[in-house]
């Protein structure tokens, strides 16, 4: 247990927290990995005075933006000279499998690195003069951010708020899941020692684990928060929006999602096969974006999800540790029971189980968080089955008629963060990509992802974008300065 980080970071300060104490838990075998005692409410508290103070010290206030994209660039290259570290940490600490972690990894360096390229060329602008002054906007930093990132893919969500806030010229506040702290303290020390390299405040980044209950909300509520970036359900980002709208600040949004994958009878079968099982059963279903209503053609639903259903039935269970593993644990016993119980709740609603549906056998799996690869059919898209988000390894299947049925299903739905299309018709896939309610579509493709390409969620999905060019504006503030050009006073000047 020694070989985990449990210190977290203060107001600059490693140290153990002051709040109850949190096991990570191991969810492929259920054994406890470390104690991580949580930040209390005055630690919060102390975090953000730490941090206000930290963003008016001139070596970090008067830092130049080219200076600042030197220390992302340093950062990235730390997280990734460190990628498998932390790649162990976080399939430690959510059985992801090592594969994917390593990625999630890369793809933090990649979101610093892109920052920094990113503020090296942001550009602020000289508006058109309508009059005898010189007008120009400029940007500044908001202030203190609060991050709140969910358990699902920690570092990866991490430097997707920290980077463009500290692009920006923002100091953070960092609020992991409870679940899930290890990875996002080690890239803690690495930020940390990146701001010690070149002498700048520790109290820029504070990580401070705990439960939305006690930390997160303390976080939110602060008088010296100023901005808010949430990943994770939708009741919650609710109530995060209700405190900013209350504090008059600005909040962005990553909330839930029930995504469609389409596949047209045109599409390439094998292609379409491996996408759709990829979209919902990569990251064991825990991914806010998995493509879990499948909608296929009536003239080829039944051979579609005939082949579909033998090959999810060969998909690799075990630890995300062994090479093989296609599909890991859950993360967490209380959320494999959760998910099981979306699948009681479908067999009540009348669905036909195809394959999965209970957790699987075996010594192997005995201790851990596994629950099988489910494919569920016979509901309509009115059932609860397929209107809530379930978060796991579930996918439901359900027959369309025309493209005009289709679309009415599809975006008959709370949600509109993604959405997959299986076809070899590229006019058929610009009107259905075009027509459906979401924030990211993918054709003949699924959860591919450019730090440089924008990402939002429509209606219950979420708020504001995170990632591109403009992320880094989001956590500024604009401002117009006026430049009088003329020798003529004022009419009062006398």
């Amino acid at each position: 247990m020694s070989r985990f980080p449990t210190d977290i970071l203060i107001a600059g300060q490693w140290r153990r927290g002051a709040g109850e104490p949190v096991d990570t838990v191991d969810p492929a075998t259920g054994r406890p990995l470390a104690t991580v005692h949580s930040a209390s409410a005055d630690e919060v508290a102390e975090a953000a005075e730490a941090a206000a103070k930290a963003m008016a010290d001139p070596s970090w206030r008067d830092l130049l933006p080219h200076e600042r994209a030197r220390l992302l660039h340093r950062i990235a290259e730390l997280t990734e000279e460190a990628a498998d570290e932390l790649s162990a940490l976080q399939t430690a600490d959510t059985g992801k499998t090592l594969a994917e972690t390593r990625a999630l990894a890369l793809s933090a360096a990649g979101t610093f690195r892109y920052t920094a390229a990113a503020l090296e060329t942001a550009e602020d602008t000289v508006t058109p003069s309508r009059g005898a002054y010189l007008t120009m906007g400029v940007h500044e930093p908001i202030g203190v951010v609060g991050a709140i990132n969910p358990w699902n893919s920690p570092v990866a969500s991490d430097a997707q708020k920290i980077a463009p806030a500290l692009a920006a010229g923002n100091a953070v506040l960092l609020k992991p899941a409870a679940w899930t702290p290890l990875v996002s303290l080690a890239l803690g020390r690495l930020i940390t020692q990146a701001l010690d390299e070149f002498r700048l405040p520790r109290a820029l980044l504070s990580v401070l684990p705990g439960s939305g209950r006690v930390v997160g909300d303390a976080l939110v509520r602060h008088p010296l928060v100023a901005r808010i970036g949430f990943t994770g359900g939708t009741e919650t980002g609710r109530s995060i929006a209700a405190v900013a709208a209350h504090k008059l600040i600005p909040a962005s949004l990553e909330l839930g999602g029930k995504s469609p994958t389409i596949v047209r009878a045109d599409a390439d079968t094998e292609q379409a096969l491996a996408g759709v099982m990829f979209g919902i059963f990569s990251s064991s279903g825990q991914s806010c974006i998995a493509g879990s209503r499948l909608f296929v053609a009536r003239e080829i639903y039944d051979s579609f999800v005939g082949e579909l259903v033998e090959r999810v039935r060969r998909l690799r269970v075990g630890p995300g540790t062994e090479p093989g593993t296609q599909v890991g644990p859950l993360v967490h016993h209380h959320h494999r029971d959760a998910v099981a119980a979306y699948v009681d709740l479908a067999r009540a609603e009348g669905a036909r189980v195809l394959c999965g549906g209970s957790a699987p056998e075996g010594e192997r799996y005995r201790d851990g968080a596994y629950y099988l690869p489910t494919v569920l059919d016979g509901l309509p898209n009115t059932s609860r089955t397929c209107q809530e988000e379930i978060f796991g390894p579930v996918l439901v299947a359900l027959p369309y008629e025309d493209e005009d049925d289709l679309v009415r299903q599809a975006n008959d739905s709370v949600y509109g963060l993604a959405c997959g299309i299986w076809t070899r018709d590229a006019r058929a896939a610009w009107r259905l990509a075009r027509r459906i309610d979401a924030g990211t579509v993918w054709i003949n493709t699924y959860k591919q992802f450019s730090a440089s390409t924008p990402f939002s969620g429509w209606k219950d999905s979420g708020l504001g974008t995170e990632k591109g060019r403009d992320a880094i504006r989001a956590y500024q503030r604009q401002k117009s300065l006026y430049w009088s050009t003329s020798d003529t006073p004022l009419p009062w000047a006398n």
